[in-house]
């Protein structure tokens, strides 16, 4: 959640723009995490350290601060010989890798962090972020203008549901879709007790096996190797797991849980952020596929996010069958980026640019 106090601190503060580079990850950066758009709330010290814990590494990070405010908070994480100065910015690729920045962080603010940059890195890797990030698009306007070479690559179109808005008109839940999960939810229950569940704070990390535990029995398990499933063991659960370390991030990240008989049949999970929500993950066990347990679980959890001022859901990219089918509409675009400095470095720019949109 976006601090009050600590906006009022930087729109205060009026420079002049330094920069300190840390080794490792400082508390700075929930500072500015807290002063950062709702929406990059979650972009906290934990975040970071979590994604280095579970993927491997080193990082340092860049903090810019006017007087003892920082208001950016850059974590490079060296890719690579250190010698070849290639960094990344560090994080989940759910739902994005970006970094903190604290609201209303003037042009000049970035100008500051890339001089130091220059000096500190060949190529810097941000990404994927959705167009208009609020971090990553004025660091990159301003590396468009300062000489850096800007090489881009589409990941996909993400997907919105703007689930006050579809209240209003009167559309969304519609009747009939509450008619069909009625008729699914009473024919689910021929199979036992059905239990409802919302998960949050203090029920992480132990809830993560319930997830991973339906994340086995799902199509994941059966049909690729399991790497890339969210909350097992054997795929990204280490992050999470990780991650939920911290009470902050334990409090945004919350899941529906669906129980037949107290076993685990279907879950959702998300990152709440003001009144956003960033849907993550979902799942459902095939032995209950015939009634739909994901469908009827997803609209008891947006129903409930709703009553608690969650207005809008980010559902971000892929399957956009049951996205539309739930009222999404396409939004802004996900992409990756990498950002090559002026001088010798931007000469191989051509080479990078075919190689890294082949990748």
């Amino acid at each position: 959640m976006t601090s009050h106090a600590a906006r009022a601190r930087i729109n205060r503060a009026p420079g002049p723009w330094h920069v300190r580079l840390a080794e490792g990850l400082p508390s700075a950066i929930d500072h500015v995490a807290a002063a950062a758009p709702a929406s990059h709330g979650f972009l906290r010290r934990a975040w970071f350290a979590a994604a280095m814990q579970t993927y491997g590494g080193s990082v340092r990070t860049m903090i810019v601060e006017a007087g003892d405010t920082p208001v950016i908070g850059l974590p490079l994480r060296t890719v690579g010989p250190r010698l070849a100065r290639l960094a990344a910015v560090p994080g989940s690729f759910w739902p994005f890798r970006s970094f903190p920045v604290a609201e209303d962080t003037p042009p000049a603010a970035f100008d500051t962090l890339l001089s130091t940059l220059a000096r500190t890195v060949r190529v810097l890797r941000i990404g994927p972020v959705y167009d208009g990030d609020p971090a990553a698009t004025p660091l990159i306007d301003a590396a468009r203008a300062s000489g850096w070479r800007v090489i881009d690559r589409t990941i996909a179109t993400s997907f919105l549901l703007d689930m006050a808005a579809a209240r209003d008109d009167g559309v969304w839940p519609r009747n009939s879709t509450l008619r069909k999960n009625r008729f699914h939810e009473k024919h689910l229950a021929e199979h036992g007790t059905l239990g409802w569940s919302f998960l949050t704070g203090a029920d992480w990390p132990a809830a993560f096996d319930d997830l991973a535990a339906i994340e086995w029995s799902s199509w994941i398990a059966s049909r690729t190797d399991g790497r890339d499933a969210k909350f097992t063991r054997a795929g990204h659960g280490a992050f999470w797991r990780a991650a939920a370390a911290d009470p902050v991030l334990a409090g945004m990240f919350r899941a529906a849980l669906l129980t037949v008989n107290g076993r685990p049949a279907a879950f959702s999970f998300d990152i709440d952020a003001g009144n956003l929500k960033y849907a993550v993950a979902n799942s459902y066990d095939p032995t209950f596929g015939k009634h739909s347990p994901g469908k009827l679980l997803y609209y008891r959890n947006l129903v409930d996010a709703l009553d608690r001022g969650i207005t809008r859901v980010d559902w971000g990219a892929g399957d956009s069958g049951y996205k539309r089918t739930i009222g999404a509409a396409p939004g802004p675009a996900i992409r990756d980026y990498l950002l090559v400095r002026p001088g010798a470095s931007a000469a191989l720019a051509p080479l990078l640019r075919l190689a890294w949109r082949k990748h």
